[in-house]
Order: structure tokens, then C-alpha cells, then sequence
């Protein structure tokens, strides 16, 4: 039978109801708007978060610990032995990771873009003032190839650290509470007692809190005298051209190193956690909708095949089989489905517009420099919502399209006489 009769006849049935026809396709239309819309939203502030709150720092971070305690000699000498030993206390080790050098060497000769740092905390004063801080130790050079720090300083640059002896970066939360400007020297008290005069030569704004309010830089150097610790780091940050080969690299390396190391993902786990739930919410409201656009298709289709039962005994007479007949029904459900889901990449797109226009005031934190709605304007959700639509609407209407074409033609003709 000729694909052309079967789309005249189905789409005869749904030009004679118009008013249902055009209900059921403002239903479908609403759930890809919405799902278009909700998407834009969603992964427009994931993309930032992820940008603003995990690219900024390395992709990879080796540090001076270890995943689980070293076995007991006892334990490796006997590891089925039947008598075991306990209270052995770990061996005091020096902090630090072992042959740094040698391991930057290592990773650089992969490819990648390495950093060596020692971090730890130290008291910053001025005056009267006590601020506790995490300050890092870094090389400007390498510092720039593995964090994005340099674009978030509001004053002064990195190279400023080798230029300035005993320079120093802070975060502007750091500076507000000594009540210190840049140009000002003030006072770093290491846990060992040590103490040095430093001199702020930068400021820097990322919009997370923990950072301005309580990190710093230095030169590498100029750290290991402040703690006491000289040639030593006790991390080792990676950055990558693809941030998706953190995680397998993180085990490759610490496989290869046995320091601990994290990639970014398990640094982050909890928050990525977070986008997890938040997705699943989003799709499960946009999938009600379309499930209840489906339903609308489920009601036109099903009442048709009841209005038509006469027609249907009229075409299964004249040579109809009962696929051509389920066929039809069919046809109707996606045709729906197609006008829908073009009217909803409209209304989405419409929906993604209006939101752009949404402005906000005094939005501090991470979201300082932001004034609106953060959008991700990408293709993938208007061919994913109008296929779920397509998807949704031809099941909706493959039901009562069955039980059309089980419909017995002598039946229905007794039934009408």
C-alpha cells in the first residue's frame, strides 16, 4: 500500500480534530521547550561552576601522602601468616615528596604541564592583626601553565614574585581583613617560629570565598626559608590538555609514584555528586511534562480509532491489512510528535532568549562580574528533546493503533446494523 494514502488518510483524521490535534501538539511543544530551556539553564551554570571553581585549580594534584598505610615487613614477609602483628606505630618519615626533580622530569617527558609547590600554613600580621592563611610556594613560570591564578589577580602579576624579594600574593579577603593594601610590608609567622617581613605585590579575586579569604603565594624559595624546609615541596600539580584523562592518569601515576594523587574529579566529588541529583531532578520534571503530552497523543489517537471503527471495517474490505491499518493510527502519533517537536525548539529557543534578558543586581561570590542567567547555547538538547518527543508520541499512539488493527471488519458491521 502506498506510504502517500496512509499519510492522507492520518492526516485527514487529525484535520477533522483540529482543536485536539492542535492541544496535543502544544503539549509536546511545551515539554522540548522546557526541556530545551531548563537544559541551557542548568548546563550554562555547570559549565561556569566548573570553570570558576575546578579549572582554576590543577587538573592533577600528586601529594606528599599516601593512599593507605605501608604494610608491616612482618605482614610482607607473611601475608597468609597465621599470627599477626598489631600495635606497630608508622615510621616517622620527613613530609616531602622524595626526588621531586626527578619526577617532574618524568612527567614533563610525558607531556605534561607540571608545577612543583610547597604548601603550608602560615600567620599573616600586620599590626595588630593575626590572619590565618594556606600559602603557597610556586615557580611564576610553571605556576601559569597548571592554574588559571594569574587571570584572576586584580593587581600585580606573578613574574612580580621574582622582581620583589620576599613578594607576596593574597586574596583580596586576606588583605581586607589585616586592612592592608599592595605596596604594604607586613609579617609571615611559619608554625616553626620562623618569621620574615614580606611585601604585598598582588591581589587576587576568584569569587570563592576560601580562596580570597585565606590563600597566598610566594616564590618556592622564599616559602622553604619561611617553613624551614629547604629544597623540599610537598605537591606536585598536573594540568591537562583533556580534562577527562584526570582520573585514569591520577591511578597511572600513582600506581607508578605510590604518593597519593588526585584528579580533579575526586577532589571534587561531592560537588559533581551535586550536578548528578540536580540533573535527575531537571529531567524527571521536563520527562513528566512529555509524558503528559504523551498522554494528550495517547486520548486523540484513541478516540479516533473509536470515531472510525466504521472506516476501519470500510478499509479492511476493500484490502487493508491489519499492519496498513495500525500504520495509519500510527502516522498520526508521529505526526504529532514532528509538529511538536519543531514547535518546541521554538519555544525553547524563545525560552533561552527571554532568560538572557533576566538581569540581577549585587550577585556577589562566584558569581561576582555576573549579572544574568549563565546559558549554554548548544544543539544537542533540541535533537535530544525532539527525538524523546518523537520517541514518546509513536508509543502513545502505537496502543490504541493496535487495537485498531485487531478490530474484526464483520463485527463492526453486524455492531452498525
Amino acid at each position: 500500500m502506498a506510504v502517500t494514502l496512509l499519510l492522507d488518510i492520518a492526516l485527514g483524521h487529525l484535520r477533522r480534530r483540529r482543536r485536539q490535534t492542535l492541544v496535543s501538539v502544544l503539549g509536546v511543544a511545551l515539554g522540548v521547550g522546557f526541556f530545551v530551556g531548563v537544559t541551557a539553564l542548568m548546563r550554562g551554570f555547570q559549565q561556569y561552576f566548573i570553570a570558576q571553581v575546578i579549572d582554576v585549580s590543577p587538573h592533577i594534584v600528586i601529594k606528599d601522602d599516601y593512599r593507605a598505610a605501608r604494610p608491616q615487613p612482618a605482614t610482607l614477609r607473611w601475608p597468609a601468616g597465621a599470627v599477626a602483628v598489631s600495635g606497630v606505630k608508622p615510621r616517622d618519615e620527613p613530609r616531602g615528596i622524595r626526588n621531586a626533580r626527578a619526577k617532574l622530569a618524568e612527567l614533563e617527558a610525558m607531556g605534561l604541564a607540571v608545577a612543583p609547590t610547597l604548601q603550608g600554613q602560615v600567620i599573616l600580621r600586620y599590626g595588630t592583626r593575626d590572619v590565618p592563611v594556606s600559602l603557597y610556594g610556586i615557580e611564576p613560570e610553571r605556576e601559569r601553565q597548571v592554574t588559571n591564578v594569574e587571570r584572576d589577580l586584580v593587581a600585580g602579576t606573578l613574574d612580580d614574585l621574582r622582581s620583589t624579594a620576599n613578594a607576596l600574593i593574597v586574596g583580596v579577603g586576606v588583605a581586607e581583613r589585616l586592612g592592608a593594601r599592595r605596596g604594604d610590608t607586613i609579617t609571615a609567622v611559619a608554625p616553626s617560629g620562623v618569621s620574615m617581613s614580606m611585601k604585598i605585590t598582588g591581589l587576587l579575586r576568584s569569587g570563592i570565598t576560601a580562596i580570597d579569604n585565606g590563600q597566598g603565594y610566594a616564590l618556592l624559595k622564599t616559602v622553604q626559608v619561611l617553613q624551614g624546609r629547604s629544597n623540599v615541596v610537598n605537591q606536585i600539580r598536573i594540568r591537562l590538555a583533556d580534562i577527562a584523562a584526570a582520573e585514569p592518569l591520577a591511578r597511572q601515576i600513582e600506581a607508578r609514584f605510590l604518593y597519593r594523587t588526585e584528579s580533579w574529579e575526586e577532589t571534587n566529588r561531592n560537588i559533581l555528586g551535586l550536578f548528578v541529583v540536580q540533573n535527575a531532578i531537571m529531567y524527571s520534571i521536563v520527562g513528566a511534562i512529555l509524558l503528559v503530552a504523551a498522554f494528550g497523543i495517547y486520548n486523540i489517537v484513541s478516540t479516533v480509532v473509536y470515531e472510525k471503527t466504521r472506516d476501519i471495517a470500510i478499509l479492511r474490505s476493500i484490502g487493508f491489512g491489519r499492519g496498513e491499518i495500525q500504520a495509519v493510527f500510527v502516522i498520526e502519533g508521529v505526526v504529532v510528535g514532528i509538529l511538536g517537536g519543531l514547535a518546541g525548539a521554538v519555544v525553547g529557543y524563545a525560552l533561552i532568549e527571554l532568560l538572557g534578558q533576566v538581569r540581577f543586581e549585587n550577585v556577589g561570590g562566584i558569581m561576582s562580574g555576573r549579572d544574568g542567567f549563565i546559558l549554554a547555547r548548544e544543539v544537542w538538547p533540541y535533537l535530544v528533546g525532539a527525538l524523546f518527543a518523537l520517541i514518546a508520541a509513536a508509543v502513545a499512539a502505537l496502543v490504541p493503533a493496535r487495537r485498531a488493527a485487531r478490530l474484526n471488519p464483520v463485527d463492526i458491521i453486524r455492531g452498525a446494523a
